[in-house]
This record gives C-alpha cells, sequence and structure tokens, in this order.
C-alpha cells in the first residue's frame, strides 16, 4: 500500500485490488473510456488464466476508488518459440479524479510490482506522451511489435525495460500477442 497526498490535500492510496472493488472498477473504467467495452475487458482479463492479482491495482480517497490498473499475461512470439510477456492494460482513472496524477502513481506502483517478481519488460498500447513521461519507449527500438489498430500510430506501441531486462536475450524480442480476454475489443 501506498499513500501519497495530493495538491489540494487529499491523501490517495494505492493498494491491490480486492473482490469488494470489482463493481467501483467497472464504473471508473467505463467512465474513464466512456464505454463498456473497457470495463468488460477488465472483467474478462480476471477471469483468464493470465490474470496476475498482484498486479491488479486501485487508487483511493476517502475509501473511494478512483483509478484502476493491471498487468496481465501476453505472449511475446520470437524466433524460438514464445514466452509470457507482462502488458499493461487497462489504465482507468475516473474523469473527477484526472490530471491529479493518481494514473502515474499506479503506473509507477505497478512497475515496481512488477519489477520486484522479476518481469524483464512491460508493454502496452497507449499515448506515447503520456507513457513516455513513465519511462516507456517505442517497443520497436528492442525488436517488438505489436498489433495496433489501424487509427493508432506506430509508436503507440511501447515498452518499459525492467531490472531484469537482458538486451542480449533474443527470447525478449518479437510480436506480441495479445491474450482472448482482447479479442472482444476493435
Amino acid at each position: 500500500m501506498t499513500e501519497t497526498h495530493l495538491a489540494d490535500g487529499r491523501t490517495v492510496v494505492v493498494r491491490p485490488e480486492t473482490p469488494d472493488d470489482a463493481g467501483p472498477v467497472r464504473e471508473v473504467v467505463a467512465a474513464a473510456f466512456g464505454s463498456d467495452a473497457e470495463a468488460d475487458l477488465v472483467e474478462a482479463i480476471r477471469a483468464s488464466p493470465g490474470y496476475l492479482p498482484d498486479l491488479t491495482l486501485v487508487a483511493d480517497i476517502a475509501g473511494r476508488v478512483v483509478g484502476h490498473v493491471m498487468v496481465g499475461v501476453a505472449t511475446l512470439r520470437h524466433a524460438g518459440g514464445e514466452r509470457p510477456v507482462a502488458q499493461l492494460a487497462p489504465l482507468a482513472v475516473d474523469p473527477a479524479a484526472q490530471q491529479l496524477g493518481i494514473g502515474s502513481l499506479l503506473v509507477r506502483d505497478v512497475l515496481a510490482r512488477a519489477d520486484a517478481r522479476g518481469e524483464p519488460i512491460v508493454v502496452l498500447e497507449g499515448s506515447p506522451a503520456y507513457y513516455g513521461r513513465l519511462g516507456f519507449v517505442p517497443a520497436t527500438e528492442h525488436g517488438i511489435t505489436l498489433p495496433l489498430p489501424d487509427w493508432a500510430p506506430p509508436e503507440a506501441a511501447q515498452v518499459r525495460l525492467l531490472t531484469a531486462y537482458d538486451p542480449d536475450d533474443v527470447t525478449s524480442r518479437g510480436r506480441v500477442v495479445y491474450p482472448p480476454p482482447f479479442d472482444a475489443l476493435d
């Protein structure tokens, strides 16, 4: 659990998600994305073999969930086969609590936890301007490709290198294959 004080004096607590958070998380994710598709994705990831409860976090203010992030498992296909790879998706902050640094707190915390688990990299599809501030770089710089929607720029495919990353490990380069819960997204 991590506590941080916001500029307005309120305290944000970042902690692991609990079963009681499922309803509030769904509301936050749906509000943040303006649709139920990403909220359905969160529920599908929770029900999948790639769900990592220790890498699923919420941010709360005064006991109210205002943010959510999860890192699950995708597949990285490389020249010699395939391996699991950590994938951040999705990150959501209640629109009423955006622009306060809550998303950054969640990402930093989940990355620290992934690093402590020994994950070498975390991949994601997202805004280069936002995630670049958090240490993500274009995935292609490290020989990784992600399946992006037609509307996404190539630099939306990103990777964050963690302590266990070995640039000489050829199994850390290849093509990311999203897990089945992502099949329902357009």
